[in-house]
């Protein structure tokens, strides 16, 4: 599973680093805005994502290492 989300990530921030460069590129700002976008959404991803992992920790009855 953590395998699944490190691809994840990884190709999300790719993607997002390419739409910074076709901005910086060509200088139309929807490619800005389309990085920014995913980048917000990956760090969003990200956190509910540990925050779940946190919370199987904590809460009674989770899963045991």
């Amino acid at each position: 599973m953590f395998a699944v989300v490190r691809i994840l990530v990884f190709l999300l921030l790719l993607t997002s680093i390419v739409c910074f460069g076709l901005y910086l590129w060509t200088r139309q700002p929807h490619y800005f805005r389309i990085g920014l976008v995913i980048v917000k959404w990956t760090v969003i991803a990200g956190l509910v994502f540990f925050g779940v992992l946190i919370g199987e920790r904590l809460w009674p009855g989770g899963t045991e290492p």
